[in-house]
């Protein structure tokens, strides 16, 4: 693993023991106590070892403590020999290398890699970097307007020096070592590749210890501009952040900038609908309907024989709540946050094309392709395996869920006084909802471990293709982990249960679970509330803090204070490097972004504050992350690329899928398309009077399969003989008893055709939005062009300088043959 750079020390550290060979990268590793005196050569082959005679042990040792250790022993030389084989190819790519073994650290080793000129600029001719020359020009912005927002947002700036609009640009190109004259050698051309990780024009001088101080100021100034939470409110320092961890981190940290900064106008149109629900519930004729004492209406019992006959206005709490969340703004949100999701996903394509302009980035081409490509018979196995393991765990937890619910409200309702019955629903939500908390932490770690195992199986030929493969399994498996309890309160709780007198029944006596009076939005809201809160707080942030501290602690109590003391003085950088964390990969803060933003785009019908929560989370997750990698983490390789990846085409996945799934949640979850139904057809005066009464069918308890009605019939002091639930079914005395009535019919018929016109008046106004506002801006378009020709420009103004300087070193041209060159050419061109 990669570990970063040392303290200047002029006499070991940043140079080889000769004091002349900088050092550029530190790799480190485990150093095997030798268990048996016998030495290989190190050009040995690795079959060589397999010929060895085995080690006989004295006639005194213990044979399986003997065998044991040939084991061990074995595995050390494997290891050792497969470090020297990787080392004689590193020389053989003409890198040069000085080792470091046990002289301060027990156990570990430190390879030492310098990489020669010429080295330097092999590499960089094949990958193509490109290269700030001496040509300076202009850079054709709008001056003004961005000179207005520079002093708008000069407060918001973090003071890293390099906030200033920058009017001029050096022209840049691709390295050749043909034209490597052109290069700007500001700081002698030995350090031209060195500085981060990255190229740059802003180099140090010619002795690496300024370098060194380089290095360490810029991570002193992230320290105090970035990873500090009382700058919360400020830009983050993208620039240097790029400089010095690489494209891919930096990409990583504007685009959860983007993304925090695009949930702001979210999360205040969230507020808002919040705000109109609170300020018009004692409006809202449904719930006062609800709330009436006068209205006297007797409902069913929720479960068989426990349960008893109750009255509706109990439920008064729980209808006003829910319209909170369930009124005529929910459509109006939900329209907004495609159309927001859409405005995000173009705004961050423009800030990266513009990033990639500012980094030299726009004609980079990621050379790493799969040379062989599986077939679909071969991946067959293991996306079945994902898919019959989908299916398993997803009806394992949705049914232990259902069963859990339908088991602990009956034996409330058994063993609870009357006064506490009124509280039993709303305990059985929340402690559900915290065990499929629970559920989804425990589960995402295992779902982690087998994308990976199932990705090693496919056997990838790249690492690009082995982490798009298992970006993809584990996003599939972790997204069904975090949604699927959400996915059946949405859309399957409630409505396969039955009727009174013909419920279904599940374990042979289990009723499956109905919804409130007013629905199972109400309680979709809390789940989406409780697993989005607690994964964050406890799954992301308590583990991104609390876990690295306490290995940390727990690696500081294995040394002793005063060695620890004595080491902190004697050890190097990179040294004091090794007992950082290890660089794991931006896959799992990529995943954590990427769960939350479904979270906040395909349920916002329901949840209206899920935006503003995200945005609380994205606040702080900034500046813990960036904690993370400036104090916890080593410094991770530099990795150039220009764009997030296989990320953004999830996303515009997820976004794609938001306008279909909130559709259906508006139609089916909320009551939204029955009142509107209601109020235009039924009503007699066209409003909401009479709509409880509407959705209520009657039910003769005479009709109560034999063993499943009430107890106690007479609960509530008197003989009941019809009692109401909730669906669109013909009365008794009808002649279809129980079947479902013509309303039932008439809303199913609008609920499907609101579906199909949101969608697709949603998606044409997406599609729209993203056709008006063009991938790339205007001016870095021109520039872009602008620098083509300029460079064009610049190979043929050096070309002709190079032909009068052969010119001027030879002074005797043939006369005769330029003057029939130039009639030659007077000829063609008469002709």
């Amino acid at each position: 693993c990669l570990v970063g750079s040392s303290s200047p020390d002029a006499k070991l550290w940043p140079y080889f023991q000769d004091g002349l060979r900088r050092i550029d990268y530190v790799l480190t590793y485990n150093v095997q106590m030798p268990q048996s005196t016998h030495k290989q050569s190190s050009k040995s082959c690795l079959c060589c070892r397999f010929k060895r005679e085995p080690k006989i042990p004295p006639a005194h040792e213990d044979p399986e403590l003997a065998a044991q250790e040939q084991r061990l022993d074995y595995h050390a030389d494997d290891q050792r020999l497969r470090r020297e084989e990787f080392e004689e190819n590193l020389r053989e790519m003409g890198l040069e290398m000085e080792k470091e073994e046990g002289t301060k650290l027990p156990g570990v080793g430190f390879l030492k890699i310098h990489a020669p000129w010429d080295v330097l600029c092999r590499e960089a001719e094949f990958m193509k970097l490109k290269m700030p020359t001496t040509k300076v020009y202009c850079l054709e912005s709008y001056q003004k307007v961005n000179m207005f927002l520079q002093k708008v947002t000069a407060p918001l700036q973090p003071k890293v020096g390099e906030n200033q609009t920058e009017n001029e640009k050096h022209l840049s190109y691709p390295f050749s070592r043909e034209k490597q004259h052109l290069a700007k050698y500001i700081m002698g051309k030995s350090h031209l590749f060195i500085f981060d990780g990255q190229t740059s024009a802003n180099q140090p001088e010619s002795h690496p210890i300024v370098m060194y101080l380089i290095l360490v100021l810029s991570l002193q100034i992230l320290y105090e501009q970035w990873a500090s939470y009382s700058i919360f409110y400020k830009y983050q320092p993208i620039g240097l952040v790029r400089k010095y961890f690489g494209e891919k981190v930096g990409l990583y940290f504007a685009w959860l900038g983007v993304y925090t900064q695009m949930l702001i106008p979210a999360a205040i149109v969230g507020v808002i609908v919040f705000l109109y629900g609170c300020a018009t519930v004692d409006n809202n004729i449904p719930s006062m309907e609800v709330c009436d004492e006068r209205n006297n209406i007797t409902m069913c019992p929720m479960c068989d024989r426990a349960c008893s006959y109750w009255k509706l206005v109990t439920a008064c709490g729980t209808a006003r709540a829910s319209h909170l969340f369930d009124n005529a703004a929910t459509v109006f949100f939900a329209i907004f946050m495609a159309l927001w999701a859409t405005m995000f996903m173009e705004h961050w394509k423009r800030r990266q094309m513009r990033l990639n302009y500012v980094w030299d980035m726009t004609s980079f081409e990621d050379g790493e392709a799969e040379n062989v490509k599986l077939t679909c018979r071969d991946r067959m196995p293991a996306y079945m395996t994902i898919i019959t393991m989908m299916i398993f765990v997803t009806l394992a937890i949705v049914f232990g869920v259902v069963l859990y619910r339908v088991s602990i409200m009956t034996a409330l309702h058994m063993s609870s006084t009357p006064t506490f019955r009124t509280n039993i629903r709303a305990t059985v939500k929340t402690t559900a909802a915290i065990i499929n908390l629970i559920i989804i932490i425990i589960m995402d770690e295992v779902y982690g471990a087998i994308a990976r195992w199932l990705t090693i199986m496919e056997v990838p030929k790249t690492d690009k293709s082995f982490e798009e493969r298992l970006i993809f399994k584990t996003f599939i498996l972790k997204f069904a982990n975090a949604f699927t309890p959400i996915v059946y309160l949405a859309f399957f709780r409630g409505r396969i249960i039955g009727r009174p007198g013909k419920y279904l029944y599940v374990m042979g006596s289990y009723r499956m679970e109905e919804c409130a009076h007013a629905g199972c939005l109400m309680e979709l809201c809390i789940q989406l509330c409780i697993t989005m809160l607690g994964k964050q707080l406890i799954q992301n942030n308590l583990f991104e803090i609390g876990v690295p501290k306490l290995k940390k602690m727990l690696r500081q109590r294995k040394i002793d204070k005063n060695h620890q003391e004595e080491l902190n003085r004697t050890l190097h950088r990179h040294e004091k490097d090794h007992f950082l964390g290890p660089f794991v990969g931006l896959n799992p803060e990529y995943m954590e972004m990427i769960i939350q933003f479904g979270m906040v785009t395909l349920f916002v019908a329901s949840f209206p504050l899920a935006p503003l929560f995200a945005l609380l989370n994205n606040v702080i997750e900034i500046r813990l992350d960036a904690k993370k990698f400036v104090t916890e983490l080593r410094r991770p390789i530099a990795v150039r690329a220009k764009d997030i990846g296989i990320w953004y085409t999830l996303l515009r996945g997820i976004s794609k899928v938001a306008v279909i799934v909130n559709a259906f949640v508006i139609s089916f979850t909320s009551d939204f398309i029955p009142r509107l139904v209601y109020q235009h057809m039924y009503s007699p005066d066209g409003t909401l009077h009479g709509f409880v009464n509407h959705t209520l069918s009657y039910f003769n308890v005479s009709h109560f399969q034999p063993g499943t009605e009430p107890m106690v019939p007479m609960h509530l002091g008197y003989k009941v003989d019809v009692c109401r639930y909730k669906d669109y079914r013909d009365p008794p005395w009808s002649d279809t008893p129980y079947e479902f009535s013509r309303e039932f019919w008439a809303i199913l018929a609008a609920r499907l055709a609101f579906v199909i016109v949101f969608q697709n008046v949603v998606m044409l106004m997406s599609d729209f939005v993203d056709w008006l506002i063009p991938d790339i801006p205007k001016d870095i378009s021109i520039q872009i062009h602008k620098e083509r020709n300029l460079v064009v420009e610049l190979f043929m103004k050096q070309e002709r300088g190079k032909k009068y300087r052969n010119t001027v070193r030879d002074p005797s041209p043939q006369p005769l043959r330029s003057n029939y060159q130039y009639h030659a050419v007077s000829s063609l061109g008469t002709k």
